[in-house]
């Protein structure tokens, strides 16, 4: 890779992640070509140049989010056994993130679904296909810890997704919202709890 191509990638991470920290902070409605390029200090038209339009930005940022977000949570835990342990091990690293970053910063997949809940389009469609991927993925780390025999054979996979899903979101309220120290401590404790009750 020449100079010349390095440095347009890292300008356009740049912009990129300054999207991503503006739409944690305001929503995804927030970006603007205008609104980032002040934030790096380039031109509207040197932001433009590098991702196009503020549509292309705004899912530019959701594809970053998303690829943090499984760098995060799913690769290192899919070095571990199908079945329980993977399973476990995503969830922990799912109550971690939340609790060290998307407390923090804010979570793309949640806030994103309660600001474009109502609003069709491209952008909705966009986080609704990552948000569906993630959570058939889930799905299926479920399904092998059924098959594996290290839960109960009536596990319905949807129903622990769901469940798995109402913890992280119970954190993320209780952890970014009311601040309360001890969000992760007790989501971790409720984790523990749900999952005695699926396993053989």
């Amino acid at each position: 890779m020449d100079a010349k191509t390095q440095k347009s990638e890292l300008t356009r991470a740049a912009i990129v992640g300054a999207g991503l920290d503006l739409a944690s902070e305001q929503g995804l409605e927030a970006i603007s070509l205008q609104a980032v390029a002040d934030r790096i200090g380039l031109s509207k038209s040197g932001v433009f140049s590098r991702v196009g339009s503020r549509e292309a930005l705004q899912k530019a940022v959701i594809e970053e989010f998303g690829r943090r977000f499984i760098a995060d949570v799913f690769v290192p835990a899919v070095q571990l056994p199908k079945g329980l342990p993977r399973l476990d091990e995503i969830v922990r690293r799912w109550i971690t993130r939340t609790r060290d970053v998307d407390v923090h910063a804010g979570c793309i997949y949640s806030a994103g679904a309660f600001e474009l809940d109502d609003r069709e389009g491209p952008l909705r469609d966009m986080l609704h296909g990552e948000v569906t991927r993630w959570r058939s993925a889930l799905r299926r780390t479920v399904q092998q810890a059924v098959e594996a025999g290290h839960l109960r054979p009536d596990t319905d996979p949807e129903q622990l997704v769901s469940e798995i899903n109402s913890l992280i979101l119970g954190l993320l309220h209780d952890g970014r919202f009311l601040r309360e120290q001890k969000a992760a401590e007790r989501a971790t404790a409720t984790w523990r709890r749900l999952l005695d009750t699926y396993k053989r």
